[in-house]
């Protein structure tokens, strides 16, 4: 059975014996749990107070609260009266200021425990807390008094009628999402696919503005039912609780946690580019090699153009290097760091560091009992490259606890590429971030399985993470960027670009991360707490970067994305530049492979490096600034700049921006951008700079000024480009922007741009421009003429002198269609003829659709990205299945093959097709779940074949076949197993233009799923 491991082979027998005990300090066993009844605690026999710190007896059983600011107190319970602290100070750093004032009471059924915002209830008859705020507001209660047996101890609380839950770490396939309802477990499981839980955090935090640290090394269990339990399977309980203040107090409470238990580190520039992770020595994968052979793979990024920071070159059981002080030496020559994986420990880190490493990896072989041992290795190897060298510490683990968020990057672990993987990776990384963890990320496309197509649709959206990184070896072949051929080169070649350019807005982020807590990656309902959909499915496959970006990946295999839901306020689309007005949500957003469906907030004051950069060492002192700006009311943007590699920063060596943007909230009116000084110093800081701007205005002003000088209007975008200094209106991008450029101004030195007579984003008159989209699913033959739909819809005011064209590659041939007028509010199709070359790619096209018009008294554009489907010729005569062209091809391990079985994960490695004893030489060879398309094109009558699981599974498997035709389900197999006898197939598919065959795993388990379509066949003509 050819069918992908969990983990890698080492890692697993490594664990094995793991797996077996109780993981954690402090636990019972499951048995004892059984055999024991629960213990709750009892009435109170007596009380002590002294300073900050309170203890309440209850027969044998004593609690203690220690208060550690007006809003952050400890509560412990020994059931037998004896205080033990596993932790130490491993979790919570050991400085954290002087206690508050504090005073008690005794209210007779209750003492009252009180600073300056919170008070205690600890009630007496029995045993029992509440927390309220200073204005009597309750922040929870428990429903009962604190419990333990022998497997664990428990806190109930009641649970509000609308409290939503988050936290508990990374939860793969979820998180950014209520956990209200749901259970959850924060422990160390070694499982790294959808509703695993790595890198897990004992935090949750509650809508109601408060959040529990419970401070142990123990795995833990929350129940966010009613009431909501909490358990960690210790006898002892040790928790934190946090009361948020404000309107924002969910990310205060981020930031007290993350205050008792560090605040998240600041990575080096280049651990925010993009980084590769592969064995080069000894690689049983890729036949022998040698450690310098990484440095050919980084001249494969330089040739290519793309961005990278950072290779690891011995990522791989039993890998090893050589040549270390050299290899490091030619990666600093293509301006990259090198990197090591921690396989066996950090014992030789300091000679490795001095050689040149900059990035450790740790592995589960090592560190995969989790808990203190993962933490503490987080810690060492963060300490091991500082100890050695000027550079911040960097590293990446699979598994960690509390405290890891300042010290290393969350990864999720070794999965394989799928439409799956993405889908529940989107929500991992938001919501852990709400556990304070501000840099978790996944491998592009896995290191196992995958395709061109999800490598793409992963690194699109994985762009919008501050890090991530790509790993080989693994998978049928490598897996960078530029491996895949076009034009998913070019694509993912756009989406590093574009990242490479929003290094300034995520790395002041990163900064903001070390003073609240709070990554740049961000769930909705973080930013949107009073959205009752935010909490809910409907922003489950969403996320924020920062307060400005709002991400929707495509996960699925369509040119479309359904269900995007924007809240309230106005957002831009990215591309296109149409606005929409929240909270909606938008189905059938357009989205063909090269574009990532994405939307930026009213009001965005985005820093960018211009210029298509592929490092951040191409920036010189002088190089430009610019700044992506959405007017709409008030708005600001501190930027945040240090040298980007070494730990000056920690000493106030860095500087400050601020960047103040005024304009109307709707309509016409006048734009005003103040950039203030740069305060403060660092080595490299540039004492002037040009600056260029890019002003979403939709209508042009009349005059722009700079510190009151009017600055010459450009006629042109090359009149523009030639200029030193200027500004020119672009009718044509994004919905009309103003692009303004000025000389090198010192930035010791605020100045103020002014645009007269203009608009917020959306335009003078919202609403008025035309808006244009394309119907889904369109098609034409290679090289044969035809029309392509295109809608155009008026918006609030009429759209005349209407012209429609497409933009085309070279080769093809388009027209125009033209409407002298579609009155406001109305929708007029038009059709362009257009034919696509002969030698056109059969597939999924993307183009451009672009509308020019003029309504509200201005010129302008609209623009729509589509795909359009190049279709093979249509079959004339009878056609063997495995020798058509196969417009879709998803397969559950490795490739489909043609006349052969279900391979490896290789292409052509499979074996002969055999079913029931007979040998095929034509036929389809499949692995559960999976789907072949192709294009009958009307003119085939039947599909014939046999079907059934490989012989080569001996017994095993279990799946069912079906055959689909545009959509429709024609025929379905029974249920087949590896001891069937194979199953013919003759279906009726006259009239179906596309025609699927699919193959579904019917047992939960595709383990020997071996699926056969033998003699496949159409009979057409």
């Amino acid at each position: 059975m050819r069918s992908p491991t969990r983990f890698r082979p080492v890692a697993a027998a490594a664990l094995l014996g793991l797996l077996a005990v109780f993981a954690g300090p402090g636990g019972g066993s499951a048995q004892a749990a059984a055999d024991e009844t629960a213990s709750t605690v009892g009435d109170v026999t007596g009380f002590d107070a002294e300073g900050s710190v309170y203890r309440l007896t209850a027969g044998d059983a004593e609690a203690r609260v220690s208060f550690v600011s007006a809003e952050t107190f400890r509560l412990e319970l020994a059931p037998d009266g004896r205080f033990t602290d596993p932790t130490g100070d491993d979790i919570v750093l050991p400085r954290q200021g002087k206690a508050p004032r504090t005073k008690w009471a005794d209210k007779g059924d209750r003492y009252e425990l009180s600073t300056s915002k919170v008070t205690l209830r600890a009630y007496k008859s029995p045993l029992r807390f509440a927390l309220y705020r200073s204005d009597g507001s309750r922040v929870w209660a428990e429903s009962k008094g604190l419990s333990w047996s022998a497997d664990g101890t428990t806190q109930s609380l009641a649970r509000g009628a609308d409290e939503q839950f988050y936290g508990a770490g990374m939860q793969n396939g979820r998180g950014n999402t209520s956990h209200r309802g749901k259970k959850v477990e924060v422990s160390v499981d070694y499982d790294w696919d959808d509703g695993g839980h790595p890198n897990s955090v004992p935090f949750y935090l509650s809508s109601e503005g408060y959040g529990v640290f419970r401070n142990t090394y123990a795995p833990n269990t929350y129940d966010f039912a009613a009431p909501v339990t909490a358990t960690a399977k210790e006898q002892r309980f040790d928790a934190y609780y946090f009361a948020g203040r404000g309107s924002d107090a969910t990310k205060d409470v981020i930031g007290q946690y993350t205050e008792l238990t560090g605040k998240p580190f600041l990575p080096p520039v280049y651990g925010m580019e993009i980084g590769d992770a592969d064995c080069y020595l000894h690689n049983a994968n890729r036949g022998e090699r040698h450690t310098l052979d990484a440095l050919e793979v980084a001249d494969g990024y330089v040739e290519n153009d793309m961005p990278n920071g950072w290779m690891l070159v011995n990522d791989g059981y039993g890998c090893g290097y050589e040549d270390l002080g050299e290899t490091a030496k030619g990666l600093a020559e293509r301006k990259m760091k090198m990197g090591l994986w921690t396989e066996d420990g950090l014992d030789k880190i300091a000679e490795q560091v001095k050689a040149g490493q900059r990035v450790a990896k740790l592995d589960v072989a090592w560190v995969g009992d989790g808990y203190k041992k993962a933490l503490d290795g987080c810690k060492d190897a963060y300490r091991g490259i500082e100890d050695n060298s000027d550079a911040r510490g960097f590293t990446w683990a699979p598994e960690s606890w509390s405290g890891a968020q300042r010290c290393g990057v969350q990864w999720s672990g070794d999965q394989s590429g799928s439409w799956e993987y993405i889908r529940w990776q989107i929500p991992t990384y938001a919501g852990s971030t709400m556990s304070g963890l501000a840099y978790t990320t996944g491998d592009v496309d896995g290191i196992f399985g995958g395709s061109p197509k999800t490598y793409v649709r992963d690194l699109q959206w994985k762009m919008f993470l501050p890090v991530t990184m790509t790993m080989d070896g693994w998978a049928a072949s490598d897996k960078q960027p530029f491996r895949q051929g076009e034009p998913y080169t070019s694509i993912n070649r756009k989406y590093l670009k574009l990242h490479e350019s929003l290094l300034p807005y995520l790395y002041s982020y990163a900064h903001e991360a070390t003073e609240t807590g709070v990554g740049a990656v961000r769930p909705l309902a973080l930013e949107y707490p009073h959205d009752p959909k935010a909490a809910t499915d409907a922003a489950k496959y969403e996320f924020l970067t920062g307060e400005d970006f709002l991400v929707a990946p495509v996960y699925k295999d369509t040119t479309t994305r359904d269900g995007i839901y924007l809240p309230k306020g106005t957002w831009t689309d990215y591309w296109s530049g149409r606005t929409y007005r929240g909270p909606t949500t938008i189905d059938g957003y357009s989205a063909p492979l090269d574009t990532l469906p994405l939307f930026v907030r009213g009001g965005a004051t985005v820093p960018m490096w211009p210029g298509g950069i592929r490092s951040y060492q191409d920036r010189k002192a002088d190089s430009p600034l610019a700044w992506d700006i959405y007017p709409q009311g008030t708005s600001s943007f501190e930027l945040y700049e240090d040298d980007g590699v070494t730990r000056q920063h920690r000493d106030g060596k860095y500087a400050t921006q601020r960047a103040e943007v005024r304009a109307p909230h709707s309509g016409a009116g006048d734009v005003r951008v103040r950039i203030g000084a740069s305060k403060g110093a660092y080595e490299g800081k540039p004492g002037s700079r040009d600056h260029a701007f890019t002003l979403h205005t939709g209508d042009a002003p009349s005059r722009v000024r700079l510190d009151g000088r009017t600055l010459p209007r450009l006629t042109s975008q090359h009149a523009y480009d030639r200029a030193r200094a200027g500004w020119f209106y672009d009718r044509d991008d994004r919905a009309g922007v103003v692009k303004v450029k000025t000389a090198a101004l010192r930035t010791d030195r605020a100045f103020e741009l002014r645009l007269d007579d203009t608009s917020a984003v959306g335009g003078a008159v919202p609403g008025a421009p035309a808006t244009v989209s394309v119907p889904a699913d369109q098609e034409l033959g290679a090289g044969t003429p035809g029309k392509v739909a295109v809608d155009i819809t008026a918006g609030t005011k009429d759209a005349t002198g209407v012209e429609a064209t497409l933009d085309v590659p070279a080769g093809w041939t388009a027209g125009t269609a033209k409407a002298d007028r579609i009155p406001a509010g109305t929708t007029r199709r038009v059709e362009v003829v257009l034919t696509p070359a002969k030698d056109a790619d059969i597939g999924e096209q993307p183009l451009t659709a672009t509308v020019r018009h003029r309504s509200a008294g201005q010129d302008r554009t609209a623009v729509q990205r589509f795909a359009l489907g190049v279709m093979p010729e249509t079959p004339t005569r009878d056609t063997w299945a495995s020798d058509m062209k196969w417009l879709k091809s998803t397969n559950g391990y490795g490739p489909a093959e043609r006349d052969r079985s279900n391979g490896e994960s290789g292409a052509a490695d499979g074996h002969p097709l055999t079913l029931a004893g007979k040998t095929y030489e034509k036929g389809i060879g499949t692995h559960a779940d999976s789907v072949i398309e192709v294009y009958a094109g009307g003119r085939c009558g039947t599909f014939t074949a046999d079907v059934g699981i490989d012989d080569e599974i001996n017994g095993y498997g279990e799946v069912a076949f079906s055959v689909e035709a545009d959509g429709k389900v024609l025929w379905t197999s029974p249920k087949v197993t590896g001891a069937s006898a194979s199953v013919p197939v003759d279906v009726d598919v006259r009239g179906a233009r596309h025609v699927g065959l699919k193959v579904s795993d019917t047992n939960g388990s595709k383990s020997g799923d071996h699926a056969d379509w033998a003699a496949a066949r159409f009979s057409c003509g």
